[in-house]
């Protein structure tokens, strides 16, 4: 399996090796996450000629918050160095632009499911399914290898149906064992330990302390919740919208799937314990 499948760099935005794609294939509405409007394809005015951001230091206070959470997951790059062999989309013809535009919402998904497979295949108690996780792994980093043209006309949501098969297995087994293992930390309102919480509605819900360990919060809507001090050991958070959630003192230690935009689209403090696989956002020591 080639090395970069599995090295979290590579499934990381590298903007110096990238061409602004995130800048000008994406559109923005104007909100409390975008200070104006721009459409698909389009640059955003704070790009520069040389592809970097001129406010990045200063997106928040800009009211650019939305820019300072999103995340490729190496997508840029890939798009940029590898798809497209480094030719910039700047002066080049119009289909070639486009084209690029085009593919690189294309490339970010796979190498998100790029993400999950490697984190999956990091879990002990997934075992049982790392042969097909290998495999599916392999499968989508050539596919992320495709041609312009083949991978625009890739069935992305087939695909992903397909992994998503996998990583229900991995959620399951995890779990499992991660169920009854010990006390939870408390005991608070809104207790769903080991339980199945797939696509609930718990925008603004009141979580304070409480335990969440092993439960499966996969596309959970926890908008504005208060989760200040809850216990998220092993909790699966895969596509779960934390956005403006207070994870103040909660503990996510091998709480699993879960990216980097998720945290920092939250809230938290000195006291949030995260697991390995995302770094604490200097936003929420800045805040506070």
């Amino acid at each position: 399996m080639p090395d970069k499948t599995t090295d979290p760099a590579d499934l990381r935005g590298d903007c110096a090796q990238c061409f602004g794609l995130c800048c000008v294939a994406l559109p923005f509405a104007r909100s409390a996450d975008f200070a104006a409007d721009k459409p698909a394809g389009t640059p955003c005015s704070n790009l520069r000629d040389d592809h970097r951001c001129g406010i990045h230091a200063r997106l928040r206070q800009q009211g650019f918050t939305g820019c300072t959470v999103y995340d490729c997951f190496g997508a840029g790059q890939k798009v940029s160095q590898v798809t497209f062999g480094g030719r910039d989309w700047r002066g080049a013809p119009k289909e070639h632009a486009r084209r690029m535009f085009d593919v690189f919402p294309v490339v970010r998904q796979l190498h998100e499911l790029l993400c999950y497979l490697t984190e999956a295949l990091g879990l002990p108690a997934a075992a049982p399914v790392h042969p097909e996780l290998r495999a599916a792994l392999e499968h989508t980093e050539r596919l992320t290898r495709q041609s312009p043209e083949e991978l625009a006309a890739l069935d992305v949501p087939a695909h992903r149906q397909e992994v998503n098969v996998l990583l229900l297995r991995t959620s399951e087994l995890v779990r499992a064992g991660a169920t009854g293992k010990g006390k939870g930390k408390g005991k608070g309102k809104g207790q769903a330990k080991g339980k199945d919480r797939r696509g609930a509605d718990l925008i603004g819900a009141r979580l304070r302390g409480a335990d969440l360990r092993g439960a499966s919060l996969r596309g959970a809507c926890l908008i504005a919740a208060d989760l200040t001090g809850a216990d998220l050991r092993d909790a699966d958070l895969i596509g779960a919208d934390l956005r403006d959630a207070d994870l103040t003192d909660a503990d996510l230690t091998g709480a699993f799937f879960l990216t980097q935009p998720q945290v920092n689209s939250a809230r938290g403090g000195a006291g949030t314990r995260l697991p390995a696989s995302v770094t604490r956002p200097a936003h929420w020591t800045a805040a506070r």
